[in-house]
């Protein structure tokens, strides 16, 4: 299946195809071609044309899993209007960008030094801050709308979201203990050569573990209860929800990646996550601040609306949830708003403007950085 986010703009001459004013064209099917045709990107299976999405409109292609191909004058026609594409699967991911959109040498300078001093350690508390928030507004999100049908799971997720925000306090506890080491930064069990940030990282990850423990056993009372949801488990997952959450999170992963790459950053140079061969380290940092606004309220939506998490023999998800995950996981980015430096913004540019936050920030042209908090 080849879907599109948009609208048709007018029909093709066969009956089974569209020509649409498309931001996202999702391609799915395997064996599916994507071709250039004038100033078009068309989409055939077999030979049989799919849909065709003008370049004009086209931000982004997502390939989602094996088989599928597409020619170079497609790869060189969205270089040059810096549309990127993405091959998404739960395992692995990889993404094209124009070289054109990279930024400057000077960011990834600033951005590898960084590392070695304070700015990280802002990062990664600023990261962690805005992740722990936006757990707890998706929790008094459905707390709220739940008041009246199921007040004693209301009142449920009203106690879990406080125990959440307490790690928040314990946030703000390390924060002033990284100012007093910074200071002092002679300490006999921390030698001065230690960079700031693997000084507190152990701490931080244990803050944000204990608050995620929480977190989810808050979400576990808003899963339906035949999905018989054990807990949060990440890759390799074969329960349907946990299936779901990670596909979920490898399409905002590409999405958060270009937004790094398109700032100047590297995408492999993180602060919180440690550096490992093929890990984009950045990216897993960044993608922290959005994961409860566009994944999690996605999907927890789709399945309050009454949507089945259909999976395959082999226990993945079949092809029609992860089109309609899919779908709906760039609708959230694209079309959601959400309160932004005093205005409303579109989730997809909120992330561009984070990471060039981040890149302003390790230039020492911002003179802090603060995490994206729901509001």
């Amino acid at each position: 299946m080849t879907t599109t986010t948009a609208l048709p703009l007018a029909p093709s001459p066969q009956a089974s195809t569209a020509i649409q004013a498309v931001e996202t064209l999702i391609v799915e099917d395997f064996g599916a071609f994507v071709g250039r045709h004038s100033e078009r990107l068309r989409v055939t299976v077999k030979g049989e044309l799919k849909v065709e999405a003008p370049l004009i409109y086209l931000r982004q292609v997502l390939i989602k899993g094996r088989g599928a191909s597409l020619s170079s004058d497609v790869v060189l026609a969205c270089a040059e209007r810096g549309i990127a594409i993405h091959f998404v699967t739960t395992k692995a991911g990889a993404s094209l960008y124009t070289d054109g959109l990279t930024g400057t040498v000077q960011t990834r300078r600033a951005q590898l030094l960084a590392y070695q001093d304070q700015r990280a350690t802002t990062l990664a508390l600023a990261f962690a801050k805005a992740k722990i928030n936006n757990q707890a507004a998706l929790l008094k999100y459905h707390s709220k709308s739940r008041r009246a049908s199921e007040p004693a799971i209301s009142n449920e997720l009203q106690v879990i979201l406080h125990e959440v925000l307490d790690h928040d306090a314990e946030l703000e506890e390390l924060a002033a203990r990284v100012q007093v080491d910074v200071a002092s930064p002679s300490s006999p069990t921390k030698p001065p050569s230690t960079p700031p940030i693997e000084r507190v990282r152990n701490a931080l990850m244990s803050i944000e573990g204990r608050a995620a423990k929480r977190y989810w056993a808050g979400v576990k009372l808003l899963v339906p209860s035949e999905l018989n949801w054990p807990a949060r488990t990440g890759r390799g997952a074969r329960d349907p929800f946990n299936s779901a959450l990670n596909y979920g999170y490898a399409i905002l992963a590409r999405m958060v990646e270009q937004a790094v790459v398109l700032a100047g950053l590297d995408p492999f140079a993180g602060f919180v996550h440690t550096d490992r061969p093929g890990k984009p380290s950045l990216t897993l940092d960044l993608i922290e601040e959005f994961r409860q606004p566009v994944v999690d309220r996605t999907l927890l939506g789709m399945l309050g609306k009454g949507m089945q998490l259909a999976v395959r023999s082999d226990g993945m998800l079949d092809d029609d949830t992860r089109r309609s995950i899919a779908e709906r996981i760039v609708a959230r980015m694209e079309e959601s708003a959400e309160r932004y430096e005093g205005k409303r913004r579109p989730l997809r540019e909120i992330v561009q403007c984070q990471a060039r936050h981040i890149a302003t920030f390790v230039r020492g042209d911002r003179l802090t950085y603060e995490g994206f908090i729901v509001t």
